[in-house]
């Protein structure tokens, strides 16, 4: 493709793209599923495109994706009191969900899959269970307050626990080669994992403090893009050292976010509260711009990568089926549970997506398993989608039906009267 074609390509998919989030809207169908299907039909429209080597975009793409999705979720994200308990039910419900959900997937790919040693199993089944707040968050927002609030918390602290948890099991393979015989080898390395992750929170609270400090002091108007450079920077060089470099971007959002409870006290004297803001805002915008178009660009370039084929096999259903079957009833326990009664849509708002994608090109060499179909990753990622996409439409349909019925059968109305005080007569 000439450069003229590629420009004329990518403002036509983020135009395509703007269009589908309408659609979205009155629909409940994900515009993330609509891209991913743009992209497979680019495949058969423009042969040639199959030819193309698009794994290293697909990465990039992925990873600035990923920090701006997460930097916009904490953005949103007020801490206060009255939110303490909702935040640490849906971290309970995040971590919990996927742990049972990796250990379920796990088992179920060294029954089904030939060759699946034990920690190739965890490694395939990590990305399998991690929410996409990438589809999340975009597909919640005509959902009410709390429950939007849910998913965007649940997603969040799903992708950062779920990366986690993939390369620490990633580094257990210069340990042992089998986690559940690592003995001491495990051991240290959990050791060594909890050390890091002390590590990386404590470094990106004093990163973010710095970072945060210096910029109210730049006047330059050109400042925001400076910032987000910096926070990739960052990120880019805790990844090197084998930190949990999310955890930064999600620090830094959440103290932007709530600045005046980071800022009490003696560190209070270091906040400018107008020139602080004036960086929230601004910040706000372009991050939901900017995940906007690589979370577009992300997914066309996915549709562009699948082979459709590769859903069309029986073993392939079978295990899919299977994993996701132990998803929603783990699901389902855990909300009954913790939640209560009402877990509609929140049941099945379970989507898998970015993260999978990325982590699933992220497993070690050493660890692939010929014998395991990526027809199994399409599978549950456009199985949990279209389940999302039911039950939201259901959910929609089902609130406007409740409307419709509220205004058939308005509240009516008498005259008030007062009581007369007269003389009371009495019978005898």
């Amino acid at each position: 493709m000439d450069t003229y074609s590629l420009i004329i390509g990518s403002s036509v998919v983020i135009i395509l793209s703007f269009f589908f989030g309408e659609i979205s809207k009155r629909t409940s169908i994900p515009s993330v599923l609509m891209l991913i299907f743009l992209g497979i039909g680019l495949q058969y429209i423009f042969p040639f495109m199959m030819d193309m080597e698009l794994g290293g975009t697909l990465k990039t793409l992925g990873t600035i994706g990923l920090i701006m999705i997460v930097l916009e979720a904490a953005l949103e994200l007020e801490l206060k009191p009255e939110k303490y308990w909702p935040i640490a039910k849906s971290f309970g419900i995040a971590l919990v969900g996927l742990l049972a959900s990796t250990w379920i997937a796990a088992e179920l790919l060294m029954y089904f899959i030939d060759g699946m040693s034990s920690t190739s199993a965890w490694l395939y089944a990590t990305p399998l269970s991690i929410l996409s707040s990438a589809i999340i968050i975009p597909s919640v927002t005509e959902l009410r307050g709390d429950k939007k609030e849910f998913h965007i918390y649940e997603s969040t602290f799903s992708d950062i626990l779920g990366i986690m948890l993939f390369f620490f099991l990633a580094g257990q393979l210069g340990h042992d080669s089998d986690i559940a015989g690592g003995g001491d080898h495990q051991g240290g390395g959990f050791g060594t994992f909890l050390g890091l992750t002390g590590l990386t929170v404590f470094g990106s609270l004093l990163i973010s403090y710095v970072v945060l400090v210096v910029f109210q002091g730049i006047k330059s108007h050109t400042k925001l893009f400076l910032l987000i450079a910096v926070l990739m920077m960052f990120y880019a060089i805790g990844k090197t050292y084998h930190l949990s470099s999310l955890i930064m971007i999600l620090v830094f959002g959440l103290m932007i976010a709530n600045m005046k409870l980071f800022f009490k006290g003696p560190m209070k004297r270091f906040l400018d509260l107008r020139k602080a803001r004036d960086i929230y805002e601004g910040l706000h915008v372009i991050t939901m711009e900017t995940a906007f178009v690589i979370r577009t660009l992300f997914f066309v370039v996915f549709g562009l990568t699948i082979a459709i084929t590769s859903l069309f096999s029986l073993e392939v259903a079978l295990v899919s089926l299977a994993i996701l079957l132990s998803i929603y009833l783990i699901r389902f326990v855990l909300l009954r549970l913790l939640v209560g009664k009402d877990i509609m849509p929140q049941l099945f708002v379970a989507p898998r997506g970015l993260i999978t994608v990325l982590l699933f090109n992220d497993i070690p060499e050493v660890a692939l398993v010929k014998g395991f179909d990526a027809g199994i990753l399409l599978f549950v990622i456009f199985g949990t989608s279209l389940i999302m996409t039911g039950a939201m439409i259901f959910d929609k349909h089902r609130s406007g039906r409740a409307i419709k019925k509220a205004r058939a059968n308005p509240i009516g109305y008498t005259t008030y009267r007062v009581p007369q005080v007269g003389a009371v007569k009495e019978e005898v």
